[in-house]
């Protein structure tokens, strides 16, 4: 009998401004309240439900737990994505999101699967994803696969 693969429970987001950082994710709707005063510009934990940790740790704080880590944020770690209500709250969120001043990498739209799906950026240039439930009915036929 093998042992049990891993399981996700935990994703720190390395960010180089932790209150434009915090205020970013706290418009897209996430609850992340105050700590330690000594605390509040190095870490901070968002409230997720189903057990998922999600931490924003300055790049500071972030040396200090990954000796290899390489001082820098910005861009690299692929896309954090965000399950939303649904289509609708996917338009007014990226529209509460640019109103705001981020960018928008990817304006909201049908995808081939069903859902609704955009893509913002967080004040370090990471990429967020927002997408709505699948809805079988707004699925259509799947494009090739990029060539290379």
């Amino acid at each position: 009998m093998s042992a049990p693969g891993p399981t996700f429970d935990q994703f720190n987001l390395v960010v180089s401004d932790m209150e434009a950082s915090v205020g970013f994710y706290r418009l897209l709707g996430l609850t992340i309240p105050d700590t330690l005063p000594e605390w509040q510009q190095h870490h901070r934990s968002a409230e997720l439900p189903g057990g998922l940790d999600l931490d924003l740790d300055s790049t500071e704080f972030a040396a200090v737990w990954n000796r290899g880590w390489p001082g820098r944020a910005g861009g690299a770690m692929g896309v954090l994505g965000l399950r939303l209500p649904s289509r609708d709250a996917v338009d007014e969120t990226v529209a509460r999101i640019a109103g705001a001043g981020h960018p928008v990498q990817q304006e909201p739209y049908d995808t081939f699967w069903g859902a609704r799906y955009a893509v913002v950026e967080d004040p370090d240039g990471n990429a967020v994803g927002l997408m709505s439930p699948v809805d079988p009915s707004k699925r259509t036929a799947s494009p090739p696969p990029p060539s290379r």
